[in-house]
């Protein structure tokens, strides 16, 4: 067994560990909640919803962020630095503002999705000239797209009622306290379709890392593969952002740190980094919820400030690679 094979299944093997420890975790140490009582198990299925909604979620920000540093062949590609986590935030607060989240489960994911996919198809399109998508310009496009949309966000909260503004506020900042199993499960079966998805085009991954006519010259259709994992991408997140709100950098930081410790095919890349993701996510959510307990901060927040450092440190490397003659 090669040595990143090795590390591969170490992870793996690690994420089921995490997941039991980060449900043990509370304010008064590690244990599960007394059972025999209707406030015990009510606070018991409370934290499994938690560990669940985080583990869903990161999965599908780090397979996202991790299919889209592959076709952009860029490794500061990541939905949120790409705008289409403003984009998402966006649609489903105007689902809650225009009430159709109350008809349906479905219409939270489906108002993120349409514009969250839409912003994604923006800034390829812009940051590419009508198509070819070029990495040098596709940070900056984002960043302008995902202020435009933050700014159009702040539109909606203004003219928002009180109800829909507390509701939209606390959500804009990464909250993983979902408030119904259903909307997971719907979340968690979007998420599963994109994942599909993307593990089905992972030799397409892998020959796009060596550029678009390169990989057409392997075979690769790219006029098909890219819109579909672009697709798969968008789905994915507007999926997470629709249940958990807008948590930036996660799709930055586990594939990058994951292509360091078990190579960049995607076959073996693509698992891992979901599954490591979503254990990735509920950790975050620990320490959110344990740090200054009894008080609990975002999860967005501890990812922003994990995050916020990597990206820089990501930035600076990559431009002193550039200028290295």
């Amino acid at each position: 067994m090669t040595p990143s094979r090795t590390t591969t299944c170490l992870l793996l093997l690690a994420v089921p560990v995490v997941l039991v420890l980060c449900l043990l975790a509370g304010p008064a140490g590690f244990g599960l909640p007394d059972t025999s009582t209707f406030a015990g198990r009510a606070l018991l299925e409370l934290r499994l919803l938690r560990v669940v909604t985080g583990f869903v979620v990161g999965a599908a920000l780090a397979l996202s962020g991790c299919a889209l540093q592959a076709i952009l062949r860029n490794a500061l590609a990541e939905p949120y630095v790409l705008g289409v986590s403003s984009g998402s935030s966006l649609g489903a607060a105007l689902t809650i503002v225009t009430g159709l989240a109350q008809l349906t489960p479905l219409a939270l994911p489906a108002g993120a999705f349409v514009v969250g996919g839409l912003t994604l198809l923006l800034v390829c399109l812009v940051s590419g000239r009508a198509g070819h998508y070029s990495p040098n310009t596709l940070i900056l496009v984002g960043v302008v797209a995902s202020s435009m949309l933050s700014s159009l966000l702040m539109l909606v909260l203004a003219l928002a009622d009180t109800l829909a503004l507390h509701s939209i506020t606390w959500w804009m900042m990464g909250n993983l306290q979902a408030t119904s199993w259903t909307l997971v499960l719907i979340v968690a079966v979007l998420v599963a379709i994109s994942a599909a998805l993307l593990f089905s085009q992972t030799p397409a991954l892998n020959a796009l890392l060596l550029g678009s006519e390169t990989a057409r010259h392997l075979g690769v259709e790219t006029r098909i593969v890219l819109p579909l994992v672009l697709g798969a991408a968008a789905l994915a997140t507007s999926a997470a952002v629709s249940l958990a709100g807008c948590i930036g950098f996660v799709g930055l930081i586990v594939p990058h740190t994951l292509r360091r410790m078990v190579g960049a095919n995607h076959r073996r890349l693509l698992p891992t980094a979901t599954l490591c993701g979503g254990a990735f996510l509920v950790v975050c959510d620990t320490f959110a919820r344990l740090l200054f307990a009894p008080r609990e901060i975002p999860v967005g927040v501890i990812t922003a400030l994990a995050g916020g450092p990597f990206f820089l440190y990501l930035l600076l490397r990559n431009h002193e690679t550039h200028e290295t003659p």
